[in-house]
């Protein structure tokens, strides 16, 4: 059993106030290359990927409170660690739903995953949904009010746990 702080770091957990899946993906991109964490060619492969591959969860089968989510990657070749990088999304932006790519999501939050060791891909996914399934729903609703990067982080280390 895994924690959060194999998965999370402090300076990679972003809140943004852009308005679009580009300009947050472009946003989050150049701060994580900076870091020497994904490389140069990871932001094109990432909005294509989300294109072909929609990453959005409508959330409303396990709470119809809680924000819809997404889940945005790439293939690993374009980034350098594993980590989930935790975005909240001030004003909620259009994802296309995973499940129904036709239909649109307004989406609040991300768990992009980084994952350098494409195997673990599906594991990762499914760690996130358990942390929202399994973890109390108040504190959950909670969590999705926090507009602090240190309190983020600070839930998801205390409170998922991965396989």
């Amino acid at each position: 059993m895994s924690t959060g702080k194999e998965f999370f770091a402090p300076d990679t957990v972003y809140v943004s106030d852009k308005t679009t899946q580009e300009e947050v993906f472009n946003e989050v991109y150049q701060d994580l290359l900076k870091k020497d964490l994904v490389t140069d060619d990871f932001i094109v492969n990432l909005i294509e990927r989300e294109l072909n591959y929609p990453t959005g969860l409508d959330m409303t089968p396990v709470d119809s409170q809680l924000p819809n989510i997404a889940i945005p990657h790439t293939e690993s070749e374009f980034v350098k660690t594993t980590r989930i990088v935790p975005i909240k999304i001030n004003q909620a932006i259009p994802f296309h739903n995973m499940i129904n790519p036709d239909e649109e999501l307004q989406v609040s939050f991300l768990f992009m995953i980084l994952n350098e060791d494409g195997e673990a891909q599906a594991g990762l996914l499914a760690d996130i949904m358990d942390f929202i399934n399994s973890t109390d729903r108040k504190k959950m609703l909670e969590f999705f009010t926090y507009e602090d990067p240190k309190q983020i982080y600070q839930f998801l280390v205390e409170n998922f746990k991965g396989e």
